[in-house]
């Protein structure tokens, strides 16, 4: 499977303003624009994480990267099939 990533480097002050960046990204997942999302900013990774665990169809995979002395945060999903929703 082929993940279509969409990354930036913003960096906010507060988990408020993170929350409200992260519920945009979701949106774009939801609708299938993208699959994950990649970003320095261990907030923004926290709440998008939690809005699309609400989803449930939705499996959530993160993972933390170290890319020159910096820590690079990924968040995607994989979606359940319809014989797997009935399994679960």
């Amino acid at each position: 499977m082929d993940i279509r990533w969409k990354s930036e480097e913003i960096i906010f002050d507060t988990l408020r303003e993170s929350e409200v960046w992260a519920d945009s990204i979701a949106n774009e997942i939801y609708g299938r624009t993208i699959d994950g999302y990649i970003t320095p900013d261990y907030k923004v990774a926290y709440a998008l994480s939690f809005f699309l665990a609400s989803v449930p169809n939705f499996i959530v995979h993160t993972e933390t990267c170290v890319i020159k002395d910096s820590f690079i945060y990924k968040v995607w999903v994989t979606t359940l099939t319809s014989a797997e929703q009935k399994n679960v």
